[in-house]
């Protein structure tokens, strides 16, 4: 832990992270959103606008600053990362989908309820919505605050674990299936590590999130008609994952290692993070009517590449 570290400060940060965004979220849930746009849907939205609040609320009354700053700065350096990202987690899905129609272990087969554009656009837009708010709880504020006080494996780790356990009341939830998501929440965090942009790890969420439905399997858990065509698997629970889905399955635990050798050597663009360049006691900023914040926000328009 840095020498200025407060760790009284960072437990209050974190609480309070955490206090509202249960907050908002129970306002919500009682607003009624979910019975009128469903379950699934209204988690989602649910999630992304309590994750919003709370990180600009943090922000704001701790740093001072805006929800770009967690991470969400758009430059060519944020579309570079994202369409590694996109890739990452596009390939990691087709990675455990295909293999098993290759071998013959699964096929594809047309389903009574065909799917309709209106479903497509309405589920890419909530998957949109779910990744995104996912990953500004996760890895948005209080994952940062962790991360410049404690260090990247005190807090990538737990962080993973948190991620996991929030899936433990999904449908159909088995203890691979807890695992890999787990294994999900420490990669999302690598990521981050990574570019220190939210772009990255989103890329790779939405991007394994939106291929799933193509193939007619469940998303942890979850079952959406897409495209009218369903993956009947002939091999087991541990191959296919049963009716969580596919990442409850050994294959997705194999995809997931190699995802992590992915973004070990895919040429992301590290970006300047503002909440983990400033020093953690504003005290210890620059002295002598030397301009911190002009110094930080001059480097942040030019992210360095790796």
């Amino acid at each position: 832990m840095p020498a200025h570290a407060d760790p009284l400060r960072i437990a209050l940060q974190v609480g309070l992270y955490i206090f509202f965004f249960a907050l908002c979220l129970w306002l919500i849930v009682l607003s009624g959103l979910g019975s009128l746009i469903g379950m699934w849907a209204g988690s989602a939205l649910g999630t992304f606008m309590a994750a919003v609040f709370t990180n600009v609320l943090l922000l704001r009354i701790y740093e001072g600053r805006e929800l770009a700053d967690i991470g969400f700065h758009w430059n060519p350096a944020s579309r570079w990362n994202l369409a590694w990202g996109l890739a990452g987690g596009v390939a990691g899905a087709l990675g455990v989908l295909t293999t098993p129609l290759v071998v013959g272990a699964a096929s594809l087969h047309a389903h009574a309820s065909q799917g309709h554009w209106r479903t497509f656009v309405f589920i890419t837009v909530m998957l949109i919505f779910g990744a995104a708010g996912e990953e500004i709880l996760f890895r948005g504020y209080g994952f940062q605050v962790l991360l410049r006080s404690t260090g990247p494996f005190t807090t990538i780790l737990p962080v993973g674990v948190l991620f996991g356990a929030m899936h433990t009341s999904n449908p159909h939830v088995s203890n691979l299936g807890l695992v890999n998501t787990a294994g999900f929440g420490m990669l999302f965090g690598y990521a981050f590590w990574r570019s220190r942009d939210l772009w990255l790890p989103f890329g790779l969420h939405f991007g394994w999130n939106v291929t799933l439905p193509f193939f007619g399997t469940s998303l942890s858990g979850v079952r959406m008609g897409v495209t009218g065509y369903e993956l009947q698997w002939n091999a087991g629970v541990l191959w296919s994952g049963g009716e969580y889905g596919p990442e409850a399955s050994i294959l997705t635990s194999v995809v997931l290692l190699a995802l992590f050798m992915f973004l070990w050597k895919v040429p992301i663009r590290q970006q300047q993070n503002l909440l983990l360049d400033e020093p953690v006691d504003k005290s210890d900023a620059l002295p002598h009517g030397r301009d911190a914040d002009a110094g930080v926000g001059g480097a942040a328009g030019s992210p360095s590449k790796r």
